[in-house]
């Protein structure tokens, strides 16, 4: 299983987006040595666009291109499928409802067993969630003192599209999302640009 070992923070300022969602990833951005001298090409904005879309959701060159190519056959727009089945993989769900405080910390607790979905185990990050699954955290796990203090303390995200039950320590995904309701800070549409030549 391919992983990027990228330093994060270095990544974002490259990136020019807070993509790992730490509050200081985005600290000495301003810096004059950090500062772009060259006027990008079309190719290059579509890179990092690209580039973007893959830091922010953990995945690696080939699993994206996938994703691509299936959303290529959806009724919807192109970049909007490809965001919104990204958007859906179990890794982002366990993050975006706040068990973990990162998305690579959340692809570890799916491939280490912690996550439930719908009452079974699934260990694979890439699972893809249908609107109705609940995804729970193990109850041995609910100890972790860092697992509780993201979970009822520093949750990041109110997305219109979880429903969170602490109580439960469940999160479902009521529906699909919409584009516009998913936070991510990509031109998805340069990325279909990238990928169609």
């Amino acid at each position: 299983m391919g992983r990027n070992f990228t330093p994060r923070f270095k990544q974002c300022r490259r990136l020019g987006v807070n993509v790992c969602g730490h509050p200081k990833a985005m600290k000495r951005a301003g810096s004059p040595a950090f500062a772009k001298r060259k006027k990008p090409t079309d190719y290059s904005k579509q890179l990092t666009e690209k580039q973007k879309l893959k830091a922010y959701y953990g995945v690696m060159e080939k699993q994206l291109h996938h994703y691509y190519e299936k959303a290529l056959t959806s009724d919807l727009r192109t970049g909007d499928a490809l965001v919104i089945s990204l958007e859906r993989r179990l890794d982002n769900a366990v993050y975006r409802i706040g068990f973990a405080n990162s998305i690579r910390l959340a692809r570890q607790l799916v491939s280490h067993g912690h996550i439930l979905v719908n009452g079974k185990n699934v260990n694979i990050p890439s699972y893809m969630l249908q609107p109705g699954d609940k995804v729970t955290l193990k109850e041995k796990s609910r100890k972790n003192v860092q697992f509780e203090a993201n979970f009822k303390g520093h949750r990041s995200f109110n997305l219109p599209y979880f429903t969170i039950d602490e109580e439960g320590w469940t999160g479902t995904l009521s529906r699909l999302p919409e584009r516009n309701e998913i936070p991510v800070e990509v031109n998805d549409q340069l990325v279909v640009e990238f990928y169609s030549k």
